[in-house]
């Protein structure tokens, strides 16, 4: 693909495939071969359930005739958190391209900028432009609603659009795949309920209410409500993320003026571990702290039994299931593809859940991830 005003690049050891490329659709059947697909590694961390239900995918999928069909991977990044989501969809776009399926890139931007509103109009420019150099289907971390129309617009030339890790509801996506985020906060919130005294108490919520970043909003409430409904008291800081010594600084206010006492903490994102230096400017480090994500900070607490559990969100499925997702509802149309996905889905999202990791098994699951390749 010819590149935008900005730079964007090609996921490393991305399979290129050809079996589509030059060819015609009965040479292409002729020397396509069943999707085989790479196994990983067995694991206490595998979601059995989720692996049932690519597996059953695969297997319809591979029922029918060969239609390859090309598409476009776009992540908002190749590093970072976005790394396993790179991993997971090159790793089925070659797959789906040895059996000669697919051909496609998986691009992520270089561009570092903060700026939400220039990231949002560079992402689409790129789907427009994947659209007009023959997509047939996109799977996308987008960056917000100002993608919507774009996306909409590649749907309307019946191109399938799924979305990654963040939803865009309003738009005419066909299924989203990453976590439900009230769902995540309350397993989040459950997992601490088991470590509290009983109520009364207060429990503080690392967390986030402010209206214009929604999943935050619901990923905080899913867990407070956990709390409330089993007596306790609730108070919500918002993340004061790109601020650490303020953030702390404030938490520590909260903890020492709560009343009841705070018995409790959880953060709901990646600077969970920020609650441990919080406890500790408050005196009060004997208290029960459970975090979101898998952070190196929050890692390292986990290994000193000061932060008790983590809850991690399961990117490198996000991003392999995105091209087998997009490939089904080609190959076996819309209807089917959810009926397979129908154990996961919920309308049309598909709840990949999170993994609950306590402190005694982070090096455990830290080789997991290196195991199947989504260090973060």
């Amino acid at each position: 693909m010819t590149m935008t005003r900005r730079s964007w690049a090609a996921a490393t050891g991305l399979m290129l495939m050809t079996a589509a490329c030059g060819a015609s659709d009965t040479d292409a059947a002729r020397a396509a071969t069943p999707i085989q697909r790479i196994q990983l590694p067995q694991n206490e961390f595998i979601p059995v359930k989720i692996e049932a239900t690519i597996d059953k995918l695969v297997a319809e999928i591979n029922t029918t005739s060969i239609q390859p069909m090309q598409i476009a991977v776009l992540l908002k990044s190749l590093d970072g958190f976005f790394a396993p989501i790179a991993t997971g969809a090159n790793r089925a776009m070659g797959e789906l391209g040895v059996s000669g399926r697919a051909t496609g890139n998986v691009l992520g931007s270089t561009d570092t900028s903060p700026d939400q509103e220039e990231s949002t109009e560079l992402q689409s420019e790129q789907i427009r432009q994947a659209v007009a150099e023959g997509a047939e289907g996109i799977a996308i971390t987008p960056f917000g609603e100002g993608n919507g129309a774009a996306l909409d617009e590649a749907s309307a030339k019946d191109i399938p659009v799924v979305t990654l890790d963040t939803d865009l509801v309003g738009s005419k996506r066909r299924i989203y795949v990453g976590i439900l985020s009230g769902r995540a906060g309350e397993a989040a919130g459950k997992t601490l309920l088991k470590m509290l005294p009983e109520e009364p108490g207060t429990v503080l919520i690392h967390g986030w209410d402010d209206p214009s970043w929604l999943d935050g909003v619901k990923r905080t409430q899913g867990a407070r409500k956990v709390f409330e409904d089993a007596g306790y008291e609730v108070l919500v800081h918002q993340s004061i993320y790109d601020d650490e010594t303020r953030d702390v600084e404030v938490m520590r206010g909260k903890i020492e003026d709560a009343a009841p006492p705070v018995v409790g903490l959880i953060g709901m994102f990646s600077d969970s571990y920020r609650c441990v230096l919080a406890a500790d400017a408050a005196g009060a480090p004997g208290l029960p702290i459970v975090a979101f994500d898998f952070a190196p900070q929050t890692a390292a607490y986990m290994r000193e039994s000061r932060i008790k559990a983590t809850h991690v969100q399961r990117q490198y499925y996000e991003g392999y299931l995105g091209p087998y997702i997009v490939y089904g509802i080609k190959s076996i149309g819309l209807d089917a593809t959810r009926k397979i996905l129908a154990p996961q889905l919920e309308g049309d999202q598909f709840d990949l859940g999170v993994d609950v990791v306590p402190w005694d098994k982070v090096d455990a699951y830290n080789d997991f991830l290196d195991e199947i390749g989504a260090e973060q």
